[in-house]
C-alpha cells in the first residue's frame, strides 16, 4: 500500500455525513470542501444544487481557487461542462475527475476538450450505481404496458366499470430483449429471469451473460426483435447507438410489444416510435429518456394513449449520493495503490 496522499476537492453538493464516510474509507485521501461555496442540495441526488444559490465576486474566487488546486475533482464544478473545461485548462495539477452522472461520457464530449486535455485527465462515471433503480422502472413499464395501464388509467377518470373484463399479459413466460447489457441490463436480466422470462440481450461480443438465454448481435436486431413480446433500450448515447433502434427496427417489432427505454432517447428512432404508436401498432411505450429534453410541449408523445413519459427521473433515489460516494472512496484507493479505476470514459466515443 502507498503512503502518498491525494488532494481532493468536493466541487458540487455532498452532506458532511458523506464527506467523513469517504474520509474514513481512505484516510490517505485529503478530501477538501468548503459547504459555504456549494449550493443547498433540494433532494438526494441533486447535484446541480439550489438554482436560486449565487456566489459572491470574492466567494466565485475563493471557489475557482479551490478547485483549481484540486488534483482530483468531486463533481464537475457547477455540474456545467463549459465550467470543467475551464477548470481543467486553469490547474495542470488536475488529474482524475470524478462525473456524477452515469452517462457522464457526454458531459466531457460538450466540454470541447483538446485531445492533449483528453489525455491528461482520466474522467469516471457513476455507472452502475443506478443500475436498481433503473431496473425496477424497466420491470414498471413492462408491467405497465403487460396490465393495461392506460385502460385502467383512463377508465377510472372517466368512473366506468366496463360490463365485460379482459385479459392482461403475463410477464411470466413472456419474451423480453434487452438492448444494451451494462450494469442495467444485467440487472434487469437477474430479475426478469427470476420472473420466468425468456431474456435475451444485446452485445457487440458473444459469450456467455448471466441470465440472459441469448445473446444478439445490434446488426441483427431487425431480424431478430420480432420475436420479443417486450424490448428495453437501456443504451448511453453515443455516435455508435444513434438510433441503433431504427424505423427498421421498430417496424419489425410486434404490434403489441411494449418498448422501455431508460438508456437515450437518441438510441431510438423517435419519430418512428411515435407513427408505429399513433397508428395503434405498438402495445405501449415507456419513456424515461426523450429526443430531445425537454421533451418539447408540441411533442405528439404528450397526448398518445398508449405512452407514459417519465422526465428522466427514474434512476434518482435515496441511495444515490451514499452509493457514489461509496464507489469514488473505492476508486481513489485503487487510484493510490496504482490499480485501474473503475468506470473510465473512453474519451474517443465519450462512453
Amino acid at each position: 500500500m502507498s503512503d502518498r496522499r491525494l488532494r481532493a476537492v468536493v466541487a458540487t453538493p455532498l452532506p458532511d455525513a458523506l464527506v467523513q464516510r469517504i474520509r474514513d474509507a481512505e484516510p490517505r485521501l485529503d478530501l477538501v470542501v468548503e459547504q459555504d461555496l456549494l449550493p443547498p442540495m433540494r433532494l438526494p441526488g441533486d447535484h446541480g444544487g439550489d438554482p436560486a444559490f449565487r456566489r459572491s465576486e470574492a466567494d466565485e474566487r475563493r471557489y475557482r481557487e479551490l478547485v483549481d488546486s484540486a488534483e482530483v475533482l468531486y463533481g464537475m464544478p457547477d455540474e456545467r461542462s463549459d465550467q470543467l473545461a475551464r477548470t481543467i485548462r486553469a490547474n495542470p495539477r488536475l488529474a482524475w475527475v470524478q462525473l456524477m452522472a452515469a452517462g457522464g461520457g457526454a458531459q466531457v464530449r460538450k466540454a470541447e476538450l483538446t485531445g492533449e486535455e483528453l489525455a491528461r485527465i482520466r474522467f469516471t462515471t457513476t455507472a452502475g450505481v443506478h443500475a436498481v433503480p433503473l431496473a425496477e422502472w424497466c420491470e414498471f413499464g413492462l408491467l405497465a404496458g403487460f396490465k393495461s395501464l392506460p385502460r385502467l388509467q383512463q377508465q377510472q377518470r372517466d368512473r366506468s366499470w366496463p360490463e365485460t373484463r379482459w385479459l392482461m399479459r403475463r410477464l411470466e413466460g413472456s419474451r423480453v430483449l434487452i438492448v444494451g447489457l451494462g450494469a442495467i441490463g444485467r440487472e434487469l436480466a437477474k430479475r426478469l429471469a427470476e420472473r420466468g422470462v425468456h431474456v435475451a440481450g444485446t452485445s457487440r461480443h458473444a459469450g456467455h451473460v448471466d441470465h440472459v438465454h441469448e445473446v444478439i448481435h445490434p446488426r441483427d436486431l431487425a431480424a431478430e426483435v420480432g420475436g420479443y413480446h417486450g424490448v428495453v433500450v437501456t443504451l448511453p448515447g453515443t455516435d455508435e447507438t444513434r438510433h441503433l433502434v431504427s424505423a427498421e427496427v421498430i417496424a419489425a417489432m410486434r404490434d403489441d410489444a411494449v418498448v422501455v427505454n431508460v438508456g437515450r432517447g437518441t438510441v431510438i428512432d423517435q419519430d418512428a416510435l411515435i407513427e408505429r404508436l399513433a397508428a395503434g401498432r405498438l402495445g405501449f411505450a415507456a419513456l424515461d429518456v426523450t429526443d430531445p429534453e425537454p421533451l418539447p410541449a408540441d411533442s405528439p408523445l404528450w397526448g398518445l394513449p398508449n405512452v407514459l413519459i417519465s422526465p428522466h427521473t427514474a434512476a434518482l433515489s435515496d441511495a444515490e449520493d451514499e452509493l457514489i460516494a461509496e464507489l469514488f472512496a473505492r476508486n481513489a484507493t485503487r487510484w493510490l495503490d496504482g490499480e485501474p479505476l473503475i468506470n473510465v470514459v473512453n474519451t474517443h466515443e465519450f462512453y
